[in-house]
């Protein structure tokens, strides 16, 4: 039986390198300090208070203080504040606004504002970012509707409630990479208000390490009954957007100057990786890894489906504009969907209740998926930057597999993990820990698993996996 890779930490391997299952170390204590934290409590009662503002339709009223978008962006802010202030002031809370242009689902230009909650990292990762979001704004039947009413219970007060307290909870603590809590709007209209910030992180030069996006996150139960709340799905993909954008450059589309640069720095980047083989070991297929390890170590019984999509069909989330912008990110929603209580005009029709309504969360488990962000957040946070430089050397014949890579310079580094798996698994099945060596040689066929090396902690929180080009 094989062991789950997670960033917690494993057991050494036989000396052989054939590693061998072994059971998982519980979470370091501090994890498990904030998992106990995270109040269903708390979760309920900002569901509820989203709710109570009637609709958070984008193109809703601004102006009013208990109906709209306005309202309630402005009681996120103010709630996000009140944590930010029991933090000492670690957490730096700011609304950054911006005009959207009148377009497809916007009559006219239009302010809409990002709230964001920054969390500074320190030492030698503080150049690191770590992005999770929710979209406040709701809609229903009609996406053009801004009046009606659109409760949004579950698409995406949720997700909002569980970026807030993931905030609330992490502030109180101190972590190497930077950690960006975002609320953001207009994703209902085109996943407008990500993108804005996705825009801006790229045009920055923003080392956006990762960014998970939380959107329907608030039921266990299906239409056709089913029941599961020991599990979410994890979308995550990092190939298709990069072959529409690549594929849209070299249509005759002329791209404009922050596009040209961004397709040059995701060609630079990504497209060794797909010519080595890589298209299943991009950094969101990393990221959907560690997630997964992460959470399903820290919640036994928990079940995080590692889907290799880049959302539903033809559906998307505000992942999305990261992933179009070369960084890797990745989708977190509910095990099933109930179309009844999502995109609905609030309504009853023969016995059957529609619309997004609290009363069809399960808040208990938008606490557990909460937990789950937060297992895989807190752990690659505490983690090294992923490694450069690697290598497996493919100059000789040989059925032994050696690859090398650059040392790290983070100080806290202790040494280096190599992980496989077969060709056919999504997570990594083997590891073997072999210190501080940047060169190592494995009696394992190259050709029949897929390798990744990763930086250790002092901790024992492991980096991303980077994935081998060939030496040749």
């Amino acid at each position: 039986m094989h062991a789950r890779l997670t960033a917690l930490a494993l057991v050494l391997s036989s000396a052989s390198g054939a590693a061998m299952a072994q059971a998982q170390p519980l979470p370091a204590d501090e994890l498990k300090v904030m998992l106990a934290e995270v109040s269903p409590a708390r979760i309920e009662a900002r569901i509820r208070k989203l709710v109570s503002f009637g609709t958070r339709h984008t193109l809703s009223d601004i102006g009013s203080d208990t109906r709209g978008i306005g309202a309630a962006r402005r009681w996120i802010t103010a709630e996000l504040s009140t944590c930010a202030k029991a933090s000492g002031g670690r957490l730096q809370v700011e609304e950054q606004s911006f005009v959207e242009p009148a377009g497809n689902r916007v009559n006219q230009p239009t302010e809409l504002v990002n709230v964001v909650a920054t969390l500074p990292g320190r030492g030698a990762s503080k150049g690191r970012t770590l992005v999770v979001s929710g979209h406040y704004d709701s809609r229903n039947s009609d996406v053009m509707d801004s009046l009606g009413e659109a409760p949004g219970a579950n698409d995406d007060a949720s997700g909002t409630a569980a970026v807030m307290e993931l905030a609330c909870v992490m502030a109180k603590r101190q972590f190497d990479a930077t950690l960006v809590f975002m609320a953001v709007p207009g994703e209902e209209q085109g996943l407008l208000g990500a993108a804005q910030w996705a825009r801006e992180a790229r045009a920055a030069g923003t080392n956006v390490e990762a960014m998970i996006t939380n959107d329907i996150i608030g039921s266990s139960r299906g239409d056709a009954g089913q029941y599961d709340p020991k599990r979410l799905r994890l979308f995550a993909d990092g190939l298709d957007p990069l072959l529409r954008l690549l594929m849209a450059a070299n249509a005759n589309r002329a791209p404009s100057e922050t596009d040209a640069k961004v397709v040059a720095a995701m060609q630079a980047e990504l497209l060794p990786l797909l010519q080595a083989g890589g298209n299943e070991d991009l950094p969101t297929h990393q990221l959907g890894r560690h997630v997964k390890a992460a959470a399903e170590a820290a919640m036994p019984g928990f079940t995080v489906q590692l889907i290799q999509r880049r959302d539903r069909y033809l559906r998307g989330g505000d992942h999305i504009p990261f992933l179009e912008r070369g960084y890797a990110a990745v989708r977190i929603t509910e095990p099933f969907e109930n179309f009844a209580h999502q995109h609905q005009n609030p309504r009853t029709e023969n016995g059957v209740v529609y619309g997004d309504l609290p009363e069809f969360v399960d808040f208990g488990f938008v606490a557990d998926v909460t937990r789950a962000n937060l297992a895989g957040l807190a752990t690659l946070a505490w983690a090294p930057a992923p490694l450069k430089g690697v290598r497996l050397d493919a100059r000789e014949l040989t059925n032994d597999s050696t690859l090398e890579w650059q040392a790290s310079d983070d100080p806290e580094v202790a040494g280096y993990r190599i992980v496989w798996r077969e060709t056919d698994s999504a997570a990594w099945q083997q590891s073997k820990d072999v210190g501080r060596a940047t060169r190592v040689t494995l009696p394992v066929s190259k050709d029949n698993v897929v390798f990744g090396v990763q930086a250790v902690s002092k901790k024992g929180f492991a980096s991303l996996a980077s994935y081998p080009l060939p030496r040749r």
